[in-house]
């Protein structure tokens, strides 16, 4: 079955880095578009990043422009999302989910990963 697993995340100062990696498994990794969505204390859960098959077009919600990369290694079935510049208000949990940014929910999802950024 499609089994799906964040792991990087942490607590960090705003301004500084964390890097997500999100290993996928159970289904064709490189025929599908995977997003990283995240959900904050009390909100509900937000696209962040999407990226298609290839790895050739990537998708980034405004607020994190120019501040977030994802990418993906179809050899290694591996998801990864690069934060930089983090704020305070990118403290959420991370999810990386199995389609694309168009979605209106994403059933394939890993557990999640803690993102903390304190000022």
């Amino acid at each position: 079955q499609v089994h799906l697993v964040e792991s990087g995340g942490g607590s960090v100062q705003a301004g500084g880095s964390l890097r997500l990696s999100c290993a996928a498994s159970g289904f064709t990794f490189s025929s599908y578009y995977m997003t990283w969505v995240r959900q904050a204390p009390g909100k509900g859960l937000e696209w962040v990043s999407a990226i298609d098959y290839g790895g050739d077009n990537t998708y980034s919600t405004d607020s994190v422009k120019g501040r977030f990369t994802i990418s993906r290694d179809n050899a290694k079935n591996t998801l990864y999302l690069q934060m930089n510049s983090l704020k305070t208000e990118d403290t959420a949990v991370y999810y990386c989910a199995r389609g694309s940014h168009l979605l209106s929910s994403w059933p394939f999802k890993g557990q999640g990963t803690q993102v903390t950024v304190s000022s």
